[in-house]
């Protein structure tokens, strides 16, 4: 089974992948290869970040890797918090404070459009590749479900009438932003294999 470093040490994301991986590829995390630093996110956008991970593990410990980014973009917000998603209620915020910050914003305004967006840089035999995934849908005026995490209690996708939050994992791993980055990462993966 090809192994390949998932850079990343958030339990929930790497839980997704490996779901979603399922027996094709062997996915490790930052963790697995004894990389114990906060890699920092720097960029200002989701694709520069997701490659400042992925090739900081590749030039400091040679592995083949791939690393994402992910953010929310809410139309009314001008599209916020987009790259800021993770801290969107500042450097010592949590999921719950970054939901309280979206709701709060969102406070009586009738759009409440947004998308979830992934973006995936993988580091593969020498190349560098991308991949993204979207997904478009809406902030619910409050939270609905105890799956998911991040923003899932508050995003409900247009193929859907609940949250991601509310869904059961291979339910939301078949339609969300960070699924379809992933299905087309692991779709080229096995043209290479």
């Amino acid at each position: 089974m090809k192994e390949l470093v998932f850079a990343t040490n958030n339990a929930h994301k790497l839980r997704e992948l490996r779901e979603i991986a399922g027996n094709k590829f062997r996915i490790l995390s930052l963790k697995d290869i004894g990389c114990e630093e906060d890699i920092p996110e720097t960029a200002d956008t989701l694709k520069g970040n997701s490659f400042i991970k992925a090739n900081y593990i590749k030039e400091n410990y040679g592995y083949d890797c791939f690393a994402d980014d992910t953010g929310l973009e809410i139309e009314a917000l001008n599209g916020e918090p987009g790259v800021y998603s993770a801290r969107y209620a500042g450097d010592e915020c949590n999921s719950e404070r970054n939901i309280d910050k979206v709701l709060e914003k969102l406070s009586g305004k009738e759009n409440r459009l947004a998308r979830f967006v992934t973006v995936i840089t993988l580091i593969y035999d020498g190349n560098t590749y991308t991949f993204e995934g979207e997904v478009k849908g809406e902030i619910m005026t409050e939270r609905q479900g105890n799956g998911g995490f991040g923003y899932d209690s508050i995003f409900k996708p247009v193929e859907s009438n609940c949250s991601f939050a509310e869904m059961k994992p291979e339910e939301k791993n078949a339609i969300s932003h960070r699924g379809r980055a992933v299905a087309k990462l692991f779709d080229f993966l096995k043209n290479q294999i």
